[in-house]
């Protein structure tokens, strides 16, 4: 059953002249000065505060992380690998649970304003699709006030543990979104083959791909061609993603463009959490090559990190940080990463602040797009789907289902 109509009056989206919105079977309806409330309709009084869409989280691991739960010691080692064991070992002693933390997480980040958002889970020959079903419910629960797309994740690779690729097929068949991938040269140690077996097991299910690609320089640099000679070779154009992406900030530019102009002409998005201790690629060049560059938290408060935060304006903060974006119109590109860009590289539809989009709207007290990035200020309303659903960053009672 669709929510009443909802008006919020004296709003200014993105910044621009206060106006009225109306919301009507979950969509905008329309917006302009002095709007007429229908009958029965709920009034919010905005304030002239600013107007947003529905934050987009475009790279987490809600399986992972213990958010609210007890501090966790992390020592563990160095390298990629020392982290894909100690999580496993982890995991495999505490009992972790990942619907219960799954759910708790999705819930932050709704309450923030989050109302898409993209997450990995884990499959592997040890745990199956223990992680993917626990997911799968937190899904179910958050339905009709966030939209949760699943990633069928690898993160031991796909080729040394016999078995994966047969847990993957079975994990797109019962319910994932998308198809996953990691590393095939460092990883896997057989790029060709390992891709070669990742996207016909995404042909064979019709699902786009979202590949973490770590791998520095050159040889980031090679798993990247052979991603994309697939992806034109298999019509995939718009159905790629490169998360991370490392290779991209380690490369001469002459060759990282010639990257971009090809990533930019398949559509292969790139997704970034524009690590502090990494290279990162080029945001304002993959941007004027035409490549979607979108941002995400990665993992929160889990064995790998205790870093992150389910507060997309917190993450587009920290990309301007990241890529030293000071200038108002800058700022605006740091939003466009967890915003438009979100969406689209994500493949979220009926995203925006236009008539007819799915009404996802958060109101915070700022004056420009700038302060809001910059101040990260309280979510004063929250709106998932027409819904009104979380006020002064908390969850109004009865939002998701106990």
């Amino acid at each position: 059953m669709p929510p009443p109509p909802l008006l919020l009056r004296n709003v200014r989206p993105l910044g621009a002249t206060a106006v009225d919105l109306l919301v009507q079977d979950g969509r905008i309806a329309a917006l302009g000065p002095a709007l007429e409330a229908p009958a029965g309709c709920v009034v919010e009084e905005g304030g002239g505060a600013l107007l947003l869409p529905g934050l987009v989280e475009g790279h987490t691991h809600l399986d992972k992380t213990l958010w609210g739960l007890d501090w966790y010691r992390n020592e563990v080692g160095p390298r990629l690998v020392d982290r894909i064991d100690n999580e496993r070992a982890f995991r495999r002693a505490s009992g972790h649970d990942a619907a219960a933390q799954s759910l708790a997480l999705a819930k932050a980040f709704l309450a923030l304003g989050t109302t898409r958002l993209r997450t990995h889970v884990d499959i592997d020959t040890e745990a199956g699709l223990r992680h993917l079903e626990g997911v799968l419910r937190t899904r179910d629960a958050m339905q009709q006030v966030q939209q949760i797309q699943i990633v069928a994740f690898p993160q031991s690779g796909l080729l040394g543990r016999p078995g994966t690729a047969e847990l993957l097929d079975e994990a797109l068949a019962r319910g994932a979104d998308v198809l996953g991938g990691l590393d095939p040269c460092a990883i896997d140690g057989d790029p060709v083959r390992s891709l070669d077996l990742l996207f016909e097991i995404a042909q064979r299910h019709g699902r786009p791909l979202d590949i973490h690609l770590h791998e520095p320089g050159a040889m980031g640099a090679f798993s990247l061609e052979l991603i994309l000679d697939r992806t034109a070779a298999l019509g995939l154009q718009g159905r790629v993603a490169i998360s991370h992406g490392f290779c991209l900030g380690d490369l001469p530019e002459r060759e990282c463009e010639a990257l971009l102009a090809r990533m930019a002409k398949l559509g292969v998005a790139l997704i970034t959490s524009a690590p502090a201790a990494r290279a990162v690629p080029p945001l304002l060049a993959c941007r004027r090559a035409g490549v979607t560059v979108l941002g995400g938290n990665d993992g929160i408060r889990d064995t790998w990190s205790p870093y992150g935060s389910p507060d997309m304006l917190e993450r587009a903060m920290l990309i301007g940080l990241r890529y030293n974006l000071r200038r108002d119109d800058e700022l605006a590109i740091a939003l466009d990463c967890v915003t438009e860009a979100g969406a689209r590289g994500c493949g979220f539809e009926a995203y925006g602040l236009a008539p007819g989009c799915r009404a996802d709207l958060v109101l915070v007290e700022a004056q420009t797009v700038a302060q809001a990035v910059v101040a990260r200020p309280p979510r004063r309303l929250v709106v998932s789907g027409g819904r009104v659903v979380a006020r002064e960053g908390a969850l109004l009672p009865g939002v998701v289902p106990a």
